[in-house]
């Protein structure tokens, strides 16, 4: 993606995506202009139903816009085919969700490594890759533990590692702290703070405003639709 240095990492123009239900046709996002640059943190804000799931899949090309276009890095990714979008969604787009999907009879070190399996990181590479992933997030010394054997904070931290380990554009990040206590929120979301800081693009869907406010911008959605951008 040769256009990626001087390009936004994304640029949403005229996003619409309608879904059809029976004969009824249901608008899940209408007319959405986004764009967020290299090193950004954006939040996502809106109550259930409101459309931030929808732009999640799209964003992260899970799924197809059905009007208007989307930039990712300079490069239109409405119209690649789907094994172009899973290479860039691969090796460019990390994701870090609300349940931790992590896999319970693997340990810490290969649930990361595992995530580089089509990424075409040489396996001689993946665990030295996975293992500063896992001090990126502070958990290096859980390395040979299973999930089963990590608290609901380690888990995340592991599910952000897994994220990262690819080095992304983007990181996507769906109410991350939305089974956590909030001491532990707390830390996940000071985790966010740091990985920014290092250069990472962030974008947080979130329904809890004092989440929302960690980031540098909050873009707020109703209907489907970008009501308004908040600075915080």
């Amino acid at each position: 993606m040769s256009e990626s240095a001087t390009s936004p990492v994304l640029a949403l123009r005229g996003i619409g995506r309608t879904y059809h239900s029976g004969e009824v046709e249901v608008a899940a996002l209408a007319d959405v202009d986004l764009t967020i640059e290299a090193n950004e943190y954006v939040s996502v804000v809106g109550p259930s139903g409101s459309g931030k799931s929808t732009l999640l899949n799209v964003l992260g090309l899970l799924d197809r816009p059905t009007a208007g276009s989307y930039h990712f890095e300079g490069v239109e990714v409405a119209d690649l085919d789907e094994v172009q979008r899973t290479a860039v969604r691969g090796r460019r787009i990390g994701f870090v969700f609300q349940s931790f999907h992590l896999l319970s009879h693997r340990t810490v070190m290969e649930n990361v490594s595992l995530s580089m399996l089509y990424t075409g990181v040489p396996q001689g590479e993946r665990e030295e890759r996975a293992l500063a992933a896992l001090d990126a997030v502070e958990l290096s010394h859980r390395a040979s533990f299973t999930p089963t054997r990590l608290s609901g904070g380690e888990r995340q931290r592991v599910a952000i590692a897994r994220a990262i380990v690819a080095e992304p554009a983007l990181l996507l990040a769906d109410e991350p702290t939305g089974n956590l206590d909030s001491h532990t929120s707390d830390a996940i979301l000071a985790l966010f703070d740091r990985l920014r800081a290092l250069g990472l693009t962030i974008v947080m869907i979130t329904h809890d405003l004092n989440v929302a406010h960690r980031a540098d911008r909050s873009v707020r959605i109703h209907d489907g639709r970008l009501a308004d951008v908040v600075r915080t």
